[in-house]
């Protein structure tokens, strides 16, 4: 049996240690299960930022009436994802910005990112946490196409030798 530990060795996975992942894991699935079961609706970062857009934008697909009606609570819960990341660098990684990637190429992938999102149908925390939770075929689906998609463009950006 210790024949078998090096192929289960999380210390080459996971330097730090699994705590970090396993309590992030833990409380975005307490955060999802307590929005859901309090208002009934998915946690979906797209949608929430979506949402937040009814407060500067006349399109109507921004001002729902189940946007406009929760837009406050939305905009909370999307501060706390941008806040709890830039606390949790300060805190942790000793800056807020902690990236070689240059502006452009940041600003490119968001843009992809975004365009992915909207043609998914919701993005990978939707999908991912809340859609795969709910074991909802369609997010299983846009799941497995994200990884696919994520794992063939890292291959494709190493194979090139693009660095940062």
């Amino acid at each position: 049996m210790t024949d078998f530990v090096p192929l289960f060795a999380l210390g080459e996975l996971f330097p730090r240690g699994i705590i970090p992942y396993l309590l992030g894991g833990v409380l975005v699935g307490f955060g999802a299960a307590v929005i859901y079961l309090a208002t009934g609706t998915i946690a979906g970062a797209s949608t929430f930022l979506e949402s937040t857009l009814s407060y500067v934008s006349d399109v109507p697909r921004f001002n729902r009436l189940t946007y406009v009606q929760s837009r406050d609570w939305r905009l909370v819960f999307t501060a706390g994802i941008v806040s709890g990341a830039a606390v949790y660098a300060v805190l942790f990684q000793g800056s807020l910005w902690m990236t070689e990637v240059q502006w452009w190429r940041l600003l490119g992938g968001g843009f992809l990112v975004g365009v992915g999102t909207r043609l998914g149908k919701g993005c990978t925390s939707g999908h991912g946490v809340c859609g795969i939770g709910s074991l909802s075929n369609t997010s299983v689906v846009n799941v497995a196409t994200f990884l696919a998609f994520a794992v063939g463009t890292a291959q494709l950006v190493q194979a090139l030798g693009v660095t940062p």
